[in-house]
């Protein structure tokens, strides 16, 4: 199909997309985007093709790019996740699913005949993925707050113990921000006597920040964990949808090739990847530090609990589970689910206070949410 569109037809669609855009982003609370950081001095690099071709701690022959920010952004999160010196490796990815597929892809070759467990409660990325790579997978029942259970996981496992494990680990689960403990895993492994096993950490969304938080939960390379995947644009807020994957050096190592044309190795999912995202991911920790990253998670807690409180006195079963950014609500209508573009289930639905989220932003909620009420008992009546 041919398109006429002269120049002052495209500045005028954008121009609405635009006016579009802001409108609903202003409106967003069911989704884990920021919307606080200012990147305009990172304005003049999107002239210029940036791309991070092939593992990003060996020079490539194509030199456009952010491979030195890359390293020192791996470099900052694999001391965050306290990660053995000198034995772990990663990369900037295109989101959260590739770093779980990343993951998974290394416990496969680690231990091709494993059998992955992970809970009812884990991101639909997992499912795709393992279906990728056709791994045996058994799924574990939830606690109510989506906590992984325990029992039923080490019931499941000692079923068949003769086979190597390879666990999925949430850090913040899609729908109430659950955290599966990793040292708790551990223990079973302990006490079932398994010898070969791999525990992956899909920390999408609270493994951004949850090195900041006290009591620390158990998630990182010092509890147990083999290989731990991030998203860059919710905590962070890139802009552009990325992530991250750290795992340990000598895994990854199994894994790896030589590619001439590229004059560098082949150990990623992707072959060109976005070179910008890392620049975007290296800005914000080199702006803010891990005291303003600190900061900033205090004050996304803070609001939290300030919409736990408020929502609780419209609808009382509001709940939310400890040091998350996830405030549950009874499922409202479908007016206000699209109004307020919030993400739900069948029985719940939630809102997350991200960065750039604030009380005022609450309120406006709380307050429409009020009004939906009132309609609702009026339209009964």
């Amino acid at each position: 199909m041919e398109t006429d569109l002269s120049f002052d037809d495209t500045s005028e669609i954008l121009k609405g997309l635009l006016e579009e855009i802001r409108a609903k982003s202003a409106m967003t609370m069911g989704y884990p985007v920021s919307k606080d950081f200012d990147f305009s001095e990172l304005l003049p690099f999107i002239n210029y093709p940036l791309n991070n071709v092939g593992d990003p701690f060996i020079p490539s022959t194509y030199t456009v790019g952010s491979r030195e920010q890359e390293k020192e952004v791996i470099g900052f999160f694999a001391e965050l996740f306290r990660a053995e010196e000198d034995n772990w490796w990663g990369y900037v990815t295109n989101g959260g699913s590739e770093g779980n597929l990343y993951g998974l892809y290394l416990a496969r070759e680690l231990y091709p005949k494993a059998i992955v467990y992970y809970s009812e409660a884990t991101h639909y990325s997992v499912q795709k993925n393992l279906h990728l790579l056709n791994m045996p997978n058994i799924t574990i029942r939830s606690q109510e707050s989506g906590e992984i259970d325990y029992d039923d996981l080490e019931k499941t496992i000692s079923i068949n113990r003769q086979v190597p494990v390879i666990l999925l680990a949430n850090i913040g689960t899609t729908m109430t921000e659950a955290r599966d403990d990793v040292g708790k895993m551990k223990a079973i492994f302990k006490r079932l006597a398994i010898q070969h096993h791999y525990i992956h950490v899909d920390g999408a969304l609270a493994g951004s920040y949850a090195a900041f938080i006290e009591p620390r939960p158990a998630f990182d390379f010092a509890d147990g964990a083999d290989s731990i995947a991030i998203s860059g644009h919710k905590f962070f807020g890139t802009l552009i949808p990325c992530g991250m994957v750290i795992a340990k050096k000598n895994h990854r190592d199994r894994i790896a090739r030589s590619i001439d044309y590229i004059g560098t190795m082949d150990t990623t999912i992707s072959g060109s990847r976005n070179g910008h995202t890392p620049l975007f991911l290296w800005y914000v920790i080199k702006k803010l530090g891990i005291e303003g990253l600190r900061a900033r998670t205090k004050k996304c807690l803070d609001v939290a609990a300030y919409a736990e409180k408020v929502l609780r006195e419209v609808e009382p079963a509001v709940w939310r589970n400890p040091s998350a950014l996830t405030v549950n609500i009874p499922k409202p209508g479908k007016a206000l689910i699209a109004k307020w573009q919030l993400a739900s289930g069948a029985d719940w639905a939630h809102i997350i206070c991200m960065p750039g989220m604030d009380k005022a932003q609450i309120d406006a909620f709380v307050k429409y949410l009020k009004e939906s009420k009132i309609r609702t008992v009026a339209l009964v009546d």
